[in-house]
């Protein structure tokens, strides 16, 4: 049986705050987004963008764009902001590799976002899974850009290494949030481990672009945003988003406020300032929010530097 956020059953109630006028999801074109709608699900696939209820899920949709996710819909971790269900997941889909190879055919994906849900449950955390989803995807696709979007595999090794090895043009990886906040936001991870995963992969591959994500609005201060971009730029990660976090029930981590976009745009400037391949920081950046575009943008800025 599955359960949602079992820790969480005895806590408070936290009310949802109005979203303001900036906080506004797009429908470009209703029949790309319904065609998108009939691959994902004509594959059982699962993606990120339904399970995770994410904002820009019609915009991202109707322009054939679509985070896969990967080894289930079911996490072995309860993070307080994070609307994927938690629980005990199923055993791994062996022909996964294909169908989500064979769906980036269909949609004629020029960029791929593959991601997962925490695999605790694996002794690799799910790392030779990826490996396989990826190669397969390449080979069917070659001249598609893979982007992975990897849980921390702490506690695993070396694992991701596997993940490394199958070439992904694009290593992402969040640290979500500041690390006072870790242990209520993020209590089955690790500041550090996060940190020190970002750095060792460009270690061993200096030409993979590596990525981080950070949410706002959780109660950090501003001076806690600004030593996480020193931490990860110390650990040479290439490019930067910043979004608001947006409260998914009244069981999960309480929204402390809505962000205006000038702070939006003060913190672009700011992580700009400190030397950042590429920075994306508005209310509804999401990590694979136009990942197609910013991938074409950090090849250019490379290039350029």
């Amino acid at each position: 049986m599955t359960i949602r956020h079992p820790e969480k059953v005895n806590k408070p109630i936290n009310p949802i705050k109005k979203k303001p006028d900036w906080i506004r999801s797009k429908l470009i074109n209703s029949k790309e987004f319904f065609l998108t709608k009939t691959i994902v699900n004509s594959n059982n696939l699962v993606t990120v963008c339904q399970e995770a209820n994410c904002p820009n899920i019609t915009e991202c949709w109707s322009k054939r764009h679509a985070t896969f996710m990967i080894m289930g819909d079911t996490c072995t971790r309860a993070c307080a902001f994070c609307d994927v269900k938690t629980g005990k997941p199923g055993k791994l889909d062996p022909l996964e590799a294909v169908k989500i190879a064979d769906a980036v055919l269909k949609l004629n994906l020029k960029h791929v976002v593959i991601t997962s849900v925490d695999r605790d449950d694996l002794e690799d955390g799910g790392s030779n899974h990826f490996y396989d989803v990826i190669s397969q995807t390449r080979k069917l696709n070659p001249n598609t850009s893979i982007e992975v979007l990897t849980p921390d595999f702490l506690r695993k090794g070396e694992a991701y290494k596997k993940v490394l090895e199958a070439n992904p043009d694009v290593f992402n990886h969040n640290i979500e949030t500041v690390p006072r906040l870790y242990l209520k936001v993020r209590p089955g991870s690790r500041y550090f481990s996060s940190l020190e995963l970002l750095k060792n992969v460009k270690l061993i591959n200096k030409n993979v672009f590596t990525k981080s994500g950070l949410m706002v609005g959780l109660g950090e201060t501003k001076d806690e945003i600004v030593q996480v971009m020193d931490d990860l730029k110390a650990a040479d990660v290439d490019f930067l988003t910043i979004g608001q976090y947006l409260q998914p029930s009244v069981r999960h981590h309480p929204l402390d406020r809505y962000y205006h976009p000038s702070e939006f745009k003060e913190l672009e400037t700011i992580a700009k300032s400190k030397g950042f391949l590429l920075v994306s920081s508005t209310p509804l950046t999401r990590s694979s929010y136009h990942a197609d575009e910013d991938f074409a943008q950090l090849q250019k800025n490379r290039l350029n530097n």
